[in-house]
């Protein structure tokens, strides 16, 4: 009798364990893989302030990886954006966040972690163009970096460091 309840408690905690696992490293492979088309509206206000590309940082990890190209753009004077373009592409997983992150060259945890970040909200989908509302009042040249996190793991998945555009002449 001892037996049979010591192997129902080890069953019950594997099958959880086993199901939870399960929950979260295959559920974005299979209900998650549309492409999002998010586009920006036509605006004259709205001004590209900076660019980059996703890099993949760390080669012999398969799984937390990154490509494609972001703009930050300036909307008005305290509002902006930043769009992930058609050729953005993440490998899916669980909670990943956009971060407008004010250091420069980010390639590891410690790097995001140890600076300034504003969390922009929840990836909306592994690949396509998606368009996130930073904060109004942002000092936008104070960040350097977007990135995307991993909240449910604290995972760097790809970081974009940002190249300084120009801005056109009369506009600040």
């Amino acid at each position: 009798m001892k037996r049979l309840f010591i192997g129902l408690i080890a069953g019950a905690i594997g099958g959880t364990v086993l199901g939870f696992s399960l929950g979260i490293f295959i559920y974005p492979f299979w209900f998650l893989q549309e492409p999002a088309m998010e586009r920006l509206t036509q605006s004259s206000t709205r001004t590209a302030v900076a660019q980059g590309s996703f890099v993949h940082v760390n080669t012999s990890d398969p799984i937390h990886w990154g490509k494609g190209s972001t703009t930050v753009y300036r909307e008005s004077e305290a509002g902006a954006v930043v769009f992930l373009h058609d050729d953005f592409e993440v490998g899916p997983g669980p909670r990943f966040h956009v971060y407008l992150v004010d250091h420069a060259n980010v390639q590891s945890g410690g790097d995001f972690e140890g600076s300034r970040h504003i969390d922009l909200g929840r990836l909306r989908a592994f690949k396509g163009s998606q368009v996130y509302q930073v904060p109004d009042g942002t000092d936008l040249d104070a960040f350097k970096s977007v990135v995307i996190w991993c909240k449910e793991f604290g995972v760097l998945i790809s970081p974009a460091a940002l190249r300084r555009e120009p801005l056109p002449v009369g506009r600040s």
